[in-house]
C-alpha cells in the first residue's frame, strides 16, 4: 500500500515546527518595534522567506535524523518518538532520507537566493544550518543535540531573519532569541528524557542520559523558568518593550509541563510520552504572545 498524502505530511513532524518558525517571527517582529529607529531599507518578504526557509530546514532535519535514528536502532516498535512511518513499515528508510534530502535542497536554493539579493554573511549562517541539520543526529549521539539546537534554533535563526531584512547583523537578536532557544531545548530534552532507558538500548549518549532522570529534571525547569527570567530582565534593561511581558500569561502552560516532567521516570517513559508536544505548544504561544507585543508597543 503507497503512502497517502497525509502520511508524507505526518513523516516531516509538523507539530514541531514552531521550534524553528518562531524564532524567525520573533525577530520579524523586533524589526517591526525598532523599524523608527532603523536607517536602513527593511525587507518584509524576505523576512517571510526565512520563516518558510526555517521551516523547510527544519523539516529535512526530522526527516534526515527519522532515518538515521532508524538505522541505527535508535526508534524501534516498542519506543516513542518520531512520526513513527519508518518504525510501522509505512515508509521505506530511503524514501525518508530522499524526501529529506529534498527539502534540504530546497532550503539551500532558498538560502542562497536570498544571499544573492543581501550579503555573504548568510553564506555562513546558512552553511551552519545546513551541517547542523544533516549531522544534528551525530552530535545527539554524542550528548551534544541540545547545544546544537539551543545555538540554531533560536540565535542563529533570529540573526539570519534580521539580516535577510536589513542586509545587517544585529547581535541584539542573540539576547532576543534565548528565551525562545530555552524552550525550543526543551522539546528535545523531554524527547531525550522520556527516551533515556531506550536511546541506552541503542548504544549512544544523549545530554538526558549524562545527567541521569534527576539531572534532567533539573535542566528542563531551568530551562522554562529562565525564558522567563530572561524576558523580564530584558525589560528592565529596557532592550524590549514591557508589554512583552504578556508571555507571562503562558506561564501556567509551563507550570503545568514542568509538573509533568517531574512525573519522570527511567521505566515509565509513557508517563511523559507527549510532553515533547506539549513543550512545542509552550513554545508557539509564548512566541505569539511576544511577537504581538513587539509589533503593538511600537504604536504605544
Amino acid at each position: 500500500m503507497s503512502p497517502t498524502t497525509k502520511n508524507w505530511i505526518i513523516a516531516t513532524r509538523p507539530w514541531s515546527f514552531p521550534a524553528s518558525t518562531m524564532p524567525a517571527l520573533v525577530a520579524i517582529s523586533y524589526v517591526f518595534f525598532l523599524k523608527n529607529e532603523m536607517t536602513v531599507d527593511i525587507n518584509w518578504w524576505y523576512g517571510v522567506l526565512a520563516l518558510i526557509g526555517a521551516g523547510i530546514f527544519q523539516a529535512s532535519g526530522n526527516l534526515i535524523g527519522d532515518y538515521f535514528d532508524y538505522k541505527y536502532n535508535v526508534d524501534r516498535k516498542d519506543t516513542f518518538g518520531s512520526s513513527r512511518m519508518l518504525v510501522d513499515g509505512v515508509f521505506k528508510p530511503k524514501s525518508i532520507l530522499n524526501f529529506g534530502i529534498t527539502f534540504l535542497v530546497i532550503g539551500i536554493l532558498l538560502g542562497l537566493f536570498l544571499s544573492l539579493n543581501t550579503g555573504v554573511n548568510l553564506l555562513w549562517i546558512g552553511a551552519i544550518g545546513v551541517l547542523g541539520t544533516y549531522f544534528y543526529y551525530k552530535l545527539k549521539f554524542m550528548a551534544l543535540g541540545d547545544l546544537l539546537i539551543f545555538i540554531i534554533y533560536g540565535p542563529l535563526i533570529g540573526l539570519g531573519t534580521v539580516f535577510v531584512m536589513t542586509n545587517e547583523l544585529n547581535w541584539n537578536l542573540f539576547i532576543l532569541e534565548i528565551p525562545i532557544a530555552f524552550l525550543v531545548v526543551n522539546i528535545l530534552h523531554a524527547n531525550n528524557t522520556r527516551d533515556i532507558r531506550d536511546d541506552g538500548k541503542a548504544n549512544i549518549k544523549t545530554q538526558a542520559m549524562l545527567l541521569g532522570v534527576k539531572g534532567s529534571k533539573i535542566q528542563y525547569i531551568v530551562l522554562a523558568l529562565g525564558a522567563y527570567i530572561a524576558v523580564a530582565l530584558m525589560v528592565t534593561f529596557r532592550m524590549i518593550h514591557p508589554l512583552t511581558l504578556s508571555v507571562f500569561l503562558t506561564l501556567p502552560i509551563a507550570l503545568k509541563n514542568i509538573k509533568k516532567i517531574q512525573l519522570a521516570e527511567t521505566d515509565k517513559p509513557e508517563l511523559i510520552k507527549d510532553l515533547d508536544a506539549d513543550s512545542a505548544q509552550l513554545v508557539l504561544i509564548f512566541s505569539i504572545l511576544l511577537s504581538l507585543s513587539n509589533i503593538v508597543a511600537t504604536w504605544l
